[in-house]
């Protein structure tokens, strides 16, 4: 019977090389084969190369090369270059930013073995409309994805950029300025599933997503979305053999079909501001928020979408969960870990406090039986994966700051600060 669920509920994720989108291989957040468990800035740095610009953006890898954007400013703006000395912790800070001044819309492509920047391609030059989070924005917060043969890079109101791995730009796409709540800023990932590209656009006013033909750039479909502001990519699944796309936001869970766009279902229950991406085990999507009105919602997929567990305590805000082998795992901003079983919603340990306190943007990532947790204050802690809580490791970079989510790829974990990409594990 478990055998059978599984064929007709399954994620449907391309088994590409490396980490060539945000979430990882399977969307999930977990990483193949092994990483480093124990660094510093002593110890197992293989290199690390200053980024120009301010990019919250997380590096994806492809073979040999490493990808990644920034927005830099093209005059003096205080406030658009990264804080010397980063603040960290909660607290509100929309309409930062250097809005009116232009900047460069920059994708780097930086050689994986040496740190060297092979190339550098401008996409746009231009003056933006509104600010971003003081702490944790910027103008180049969209992660991009590729499929090992155009690189897609998206800076939301700024456009679309498919690129060759020469820096070359194949096709690009413009969009109407998104005005963000608050002016939070904007920094939805790309979801790329065999020939279609989807960019989802929430915002204050006018929201939607559109699919487009990866080759060409061409609108497959569009649909109109009744949401505010929300920031978490929609997700590819695969319901009794056929395709759907799951987005989450405030105002409902949706899943559209995946050729035509047509609405298959959708469930309320969300809060605001919804972050955290969505995650399939088996017949079961996870959606979460963790502002106002904090909602876990564990989702059947079948054509109600039926809601079979949920939970409101100690929920991501902004962080992404890792889902591996029938466990979920989530961190809040403020650093309590929870894991919970995605068929049952039974809590294994929940809001666990870390060794001290953290601050948390970048979201988990797993990797041979531990999760690595980025924080704002320059530690990366790893904890053994598991249905007990137990700290594996602690490791310190005494000038860095992650908002960015780390890529593990052979044995190696990219992470980038604010200002700086590293390259941790044997030279």
């Amino acid at each position: 019977m478990m055998l059978a669920t599984v064929a007709l509920f399954s994620i449907a994720f391309a088994d590409i090389d490396g980490w060539a989108k945000w979430r990882g291989p399977k969307d999930d957040g977990m990483a193949r084969g092994t990483a480093p468990l124990e660094w510093s800035d002593t110890k197992n740095i293989a290199w690390k190369v200053k980024i120009p610009g301010r990019g919250m953006s997380s590096p994806i890898v492809w073979g040999d090369k490493i990808f990644l954007t920034t927005a830099i400013p093209n005059e003096t703006a205080p406030q658009a270059a990264a804080p010397a000395a980063p603040t960290r912790g909660r607290g509100a800070g929309g309409g930062a930013g250097a809005k009116g001044v232009n900047h460069r819309f920059v994708v780097y492509c930086v050689d994986r073995k040496s740190g060297k920047i092979l190339w550098d391609t401008v996409a746009a030059n231009l003056a933006p409309h509104e600010g971003y989070h003081f702490r944790y924005g910027s103008y180049a917060s969209n992660t991009p994805v590729t499929d090992g043969k155009l690189l897609y890079a998206f800076f939301g109101s700024f456009g679309l950029y498919a690129l060759d791995f020469n820096g070359k730009i194949v096709w690009k796409k413009n969009f109407p300025a998104q005005n963000m709540r608050l002016e939070f800023g904007e920094g939805v990932p790309l979801t790329l599933h065999e020939d279609r590209l989807f960019v989802k656009l929430d915002s204050e006013h006018d929201s939607y997503m559109q699919v487009y033909d990866k080759t060409t750039g061409k609108e497959l479909w569009r649909v109109d979305r009744d949401e505010p502001s929300s920031w978490s990519p929609p997700l590819i699944t695969v319901v009794n053999g056929k395709k759907q796309v799951i987005t989450s936001a405030s105002n409902k869970t949706r899943a559209y079909d995946y050729l035509t766009g047509k609405l298959i279902w959708e469930v309320a229950g969300l809060g605001t501001n919804v972050i955290p991406a969505p995650v399939v085990h088996e017949d079961i999507v996870v959606v979460m928020s963790g502002h106002r009105d904090p909602n876990l919602q564990a989702i059947r997929l079948d054509n109600n979408g039926t809601v079979v567990w949920s939970n409101t305590r100690g929920n991501s805000y902004t962080p992404s969960p890792v889902l591996h082998n029938g466990l979920i795992y989530f961190v809040t901003d403020n650093g309590q870990l929870s894991c919970f079983d995605v068929k049952t919603g039974k809590a294994h340990y929940h809001q666990q406090r870390l060794p001290k306190p953290y601050n948390f943007k970048a979201s988990p990532v797993g990797a041979n039986g531990h999760l690595y947790l980025a924080t704002e204050e320059g530690d990366v802690v790893v904890v053994k994966m598991g249905p007990t809580y137990e700290v594996a490791a602690t490791n310190t970079l005494e000038d860095a700051s992650f908002i960015a989510t780390p890529a593990i790829v052979d044995g190696m974990i990219y992470l980038r600060s604010q200002d700086t990409l590293y390259a941790i594990g044997k030279p």
